[in-house]
């Protein structure tokens, strides 16, 4: 430990304290504004929604940062390390940069994610096989929210390098469809017919290989929360039909 007088040692502490204390204020300003958004229209958009919250964390964190380097400053030993590591600054970089590379990484590709915005607070989206909606973008990662109630922590680095698939990027609905696999011996332009009949929506062949033939079956728009239970529906009615109709051979699919 250095050796410093008590001075010294209060106004560290009152430094990261008023820092503190600014970052709160900040951030329930930030707050507040979202809530009389809410409040007094019909809320903010979910571009917007995304924005101040990603603003006010890096704010927080800013402020907080800069606060603990005043507060280190007025430490003798502290100045002398720092100046040391100047003077070796190519090698303190290169130790830092390799040892930070993934925090930094994810820290760029959160504020590119906010930029750029694939994916808002409120969306629903599939990333490498999770449907969810997006709860929360941090600095770092992103939280994704599951039908079953489930967190799913994504680092944003790879939410910004990986395939996403977003269904309320541009409008609020989304149009399910279910596939039905079919027996290679069954008669499918019968079985095209019959789920039409039972579904009223277009059924479209869509994969046919030496075990089977996979039917696609449409749907009407439904908000993203009832997704998964329709499309489990119609299925389940789709397989209800098929078998009635003696086109599985009794299996279920």
């Amino acid at each position: 430990m250095f050796a410093v007088d008590t001075a010294t040692w209060i106004n560290a502490g009152v430094s990261i304290a008023v820092a503190f204390l600014i970052a709160t204020l900040l951030d329930r300003l930030f707050r507040g504004r979202a809530a009389r958004e809410v409040a007094t229209k019909a809320g903010l958009s979910r571009s917007g929604a995304t924005r101040l919250r990603f603003v006010r964390r890096l704010l927080y964190a800013v402020i907080v940062l800069i606060g603990i380097a005043i507060a280190l400053s007025g430490f003798d030993g502290v100045s002398n390390l720092a100046r040391g590591l100047l003077a070796s600054g190519a090698i303190a970089a290169a130790v830092i940069g390799f040892a930070a590379r993934q925090v930094l990484a994810n820290f760029v590709a959160g504020i590119m994610l906010a930029i750029t915005q694939p994916i808002r607070v409120g969306d629903w989206v599939t990333f490498e096989g999770n449907y969810g909606v997006v709860e929360d973008v941090h600095l770092n990662f992103t939280i994704l929210k599951t039908a079953s109630q489930q967190r799913i922590v994504i680092p944003n680095e790879k939410l910004a390098a990986g395939i996403l698939k977003n269904d309320t990027l541009v409008v609020e609905v989304v149009s399910p469809d279910v596939s039905v696999w079919v027996p290679p011996e069954a008669d499918v332009e019968a079985a095209i017919a019959a789920l039409e009949d039972e579904t009223h929506q277009e059924v479209t062949v869509a994969e046919a290989v030496p075990w089977g033939t996979r039917l696609t079956v449409g749907s009407d728009p439904v908000p993203p929360p009832d997704r998964a239970p329709h499309e489990a529906q119609v299925r389940r009615q789709c397989l209800a039909r098929l078998r009635k109709e003696g086109l599985l051979r009794g299996q279920s699919n």
